[in-house]
């Protein structure tokens, strides 16, 4: 575990500054990596430390990320699910300071994201530098019907087929600060089930046509989520769509290496239902390879990840880049996988959708040859809402207090200075509207409904005893005084609209 020397204020904020002035002019490209539904359990280099079952789904490329760089043991996403995730990862805000809390989860949804937020593209532009999104969005978009209104209907169903698709009017990754895009609006789940380049359709085959997608007219019925059918490419294969993403991130790396510095962000589908795996990449058989179709998504995940990272090295751009890998939240129940030892969630309670550690523990490594030390830990608490800070501190780009209010700069942590550490957290979890304060070894769980008008404080957790939340002291006469001041203090910073974190 990395010792972390606690300093008074005043030094504190003059040590903040001077990483920053000194990495500045270094210039390092960026590349950003977050998996989808990926628990700590899911890479075998955590599977090892939290058990002694044999690894079912290996990762050997992530592993080495881990070994080369650091490696975070109290690490979170913003929320126990993708959308609402996104929207904090990518402006560095928690997910109740946008207009829609719970996410936006529609391709034809009004984005959360401000014209005034500041974004991981934005910082990148701001700086100089080439930025690139590929992937994932989750995040909305504004798109026109046939008669040149902006559509505002049913996210899936036949009537999107009345929606020109063909062009992302708004909303889109170029509006958020990135030169350069390969976008998939809902990833793998749907609807709709199309590409876009620059926001503009990306037919996938020579022969790609807009269709309706369900089962009946997919190319394979699996390829339709439990998310519904909806407006489509006649040739989307969600076999081959990671490998897609992938060869596009290749070749953004390999157009920009040398020429300017660079910030790729690579939100990757996996390992997001429906989990199909390919039989085999590049002759290396996936498909009914692990215990499940969820855990051979592992592997193409990883094969995804070494993509990335042997590209960077062949370019000469590996050792002059800082890599950060995360996930959107916590891991799957896997009914297979479990049986044959394999847990997404490590050691943890719950799962994605939980307000329990197992929903929003998440891997986060960060790597960049001679700065930070090979094969380190920290138990610094991190949020995915760092990474804004975190690269706006590295290429100083100065953020106004009214921008990344969530948001901790990780750099002097990353590259071994004094570092004022984050104190709490503001989470959400899933479905049913629970709310989460961590301050310290402490954590609230205060159960709401969608208008808030719901503020039951459920459980207590004190992490430190009880890291797998067994022992609920909400209600117990000791502890009862401590949960409501926790409730109370979430209610105050929220109500109030205060930062969480330093300006930067």
């Amino acid at each position: 575990m990395n010792m972390i020397k606690k300093l008074n204020y005043s030094l504190l904020a003059l040590c903040c500054v001077m990483p920053t002035l000194a990495l500045a002019t270094d210039k390092p490209n960026i590349v950003i990596i977050m998996a989808d539904d990926l628990g700590p359990g899911d890479v075998s280099y955590f599977h090892r430390q939290y058990t002694d079952n044999p690894v079912m789904a290996a990762t050997p490329t992530i592993d080495s990320l881990a070994e080369a760089g650091m490696s975070f043991t109290d690490a979170h996403s913003p929320t126990a699910l993708c959308a609402p995730t996104r929207y904090a990862v990518m402006s560095g805000n928690s997910t109740y300071r946008g207009y829609n809390q719970w996410g936006v989860w529609s391709t034809f949804a009004k984005t959360a994201v401000t014209d005034a937020d500041a974004t991981i593209g934005r910082v990148g532009q701001k700086a100089g530098y080439v930025t690139g999104f590929i992937g994932k969005w989750h995040m909305g978009g504004t798109f026109y019907d046939k008669k040149g209104k902006i559509y505002d209907g049913p996210k899936g169903g036949p009537k999107t087929m009345n929606v020109d698709v063909t062009k992302w009017i708004a909303g889109n990754p170029a509006e958020f600060g990135f030169d350069y895009d390969y976008t998939i609006p809902t990833g793998v789940q749907g609807p709709m089930y199309l590409a876009y380049e620059n926001s503009v359709w990306a037919p996938i085959n020579k022969g790609s046509k807009i269709v309706y997608v369900d089962e009946k007219s997919a190319l394979d019925p699996s390829f339709v989520s439990s998310k519904g059918p909806g407006v489509g490419d006649s040739h989307w294969d969600s076999r081959t769509l990671n490998m897609l993403l992938a060869d596009k991130a290749t070749d953004f790396i390999k157009r920009n290496a040398g020429k300017k510095p660079f910030v790729l962000n690579y939100w990757s589908p996996a390992v997001h239902v429906p989990h199909t795996p390919p039989k085999e990449i590049n002759g290396v058989k996936i498909a009914g390879t692990t215990p499940s179709n969820h855990t051979d998504m592992n592997r193409v995940l990883d094969i995804e990840v070494d993509r990335i990272v042997q590209t960077l090295k062949d370019t000469g751009q590996y050792q002059n880049t800082l890599i950060i890998f995360t996930s959107d939240n916590g891991g799957l129940g896997d009914r297979e996988a479990l049986k044959a030892g394999h847990d997404s969630s490590a050691q943890w309670s719950g799962q994605k959708n939980s307000p329990l550690e197992g929903g929003h523990r998440v891997p986060f490594i960060a790597v960049w040859p001679g700065k930070i030390k090979p094969g380190t830990t920290n138990d610094t608490m991190v949020n995915g809402t760092d990474i804004v800070a975190t690269i706006a501190s590295l290429l100083d780009v100065k953020l106004t207090k009214e921008q990344a209010k969530d948001s901790w700069n990780l750099l002097p942590a990353l590259v071994g200075k004094p570092y004022q550490e984050r104190k709490l957290i503001m989470q959400q979890a899933g479905s049913k509207s629970e709310l989460m304060l961590r301050e310290g070894d402490w954590k609230v769980i205060i159960q709401s409904n969608r208008n808030l008008t719901k503020r039951d404080v459920i459980a207590l957790y004190n992490l430190k005893d009880d890291p797998t939340e067994k022992n609920n002291l909400a209600h117990s006469e000791k502890h009862k005084a401590r949960a409501q001041a926790m409730a109370k203090k979430y209610w105050q910073i929220r109500e109030s609209g205060q930062r969480t974190a330093p300006v930067l």
